[in-house]
């Protein structure tokens, strides 16, 4: 009998535990660049995380389909697993943190204007910086709350589903 500690190998999930989940805050980074960028520029940044989005909700129905294999309700816990990671990342990947970075950014563009004689190139950067620099810090919070409104609502439809590890 082997008595060396048990191994647990976790499966590295390409879409939550790699370079590629930086995709999901494409759209954070283009909203901090607003006041810089064409108006073109930020929809492609929105155009990226919803691809990541629906990427990461696919594979998460794949992967419940190759759990579920032939027993019945598979064509349930897959549409749930897709559902849930799609509304998941739409809420708290695109949608909430796009929004919060464009009014953190309208609202210092807007107070910088107001407090101070900076030139409005000094003015737009300092927008840009400010709101990059809040992106690590809302994505916990969002994160969570996103958790609790789904956990409150949708999940209890289709009974629960995997939350989402940041």
């Amino acid at each position: 009998m082997d008595s060396s500690p048990e191994k647990t190998t976790k499966e590295v999930d390409i879409y939550r535990d790699t370079w590629v989940r930086f995709l999901g805050y494409a759209n954070e980074v283009g909203e901090a660049f607003r006041a810089l960028v064409p108006v073109s520029m930020v929809w492609a940044s929105y155009a990226v995380a919803t691809v990541y989005v629906s990427a990461d909700a696919m594979d998460k129905g794949k992967k419940a389909a190759a759990e579920h294999g032939e027993n019945p309700g598979r064509t349930t816990r897959v549409a749930a697993a897709v559902v849930d990671t799609f509304v998941w990342q739409a809420l708290a990947s695109v949608a909430i943190p796009g929004f919060t970075i464009n009014r953190v950014c309208a609202a210092s563009l807007y107070l910088l204007g107001r407090a101070t004689r900076w030139p409005l190139p000094v003015r737009k950067w300092t927008t840009t910086a400010i709101g990059l620099s809040t992106i690590p810090f809302i994505i916990t919070p969002i994160d969570r709350s996103v958790d609790y409104l789904l956990d409150s609502s949708l999940r209890k439809v289709y009974g629960g589903g995997p939350k989402h590890e940041p």
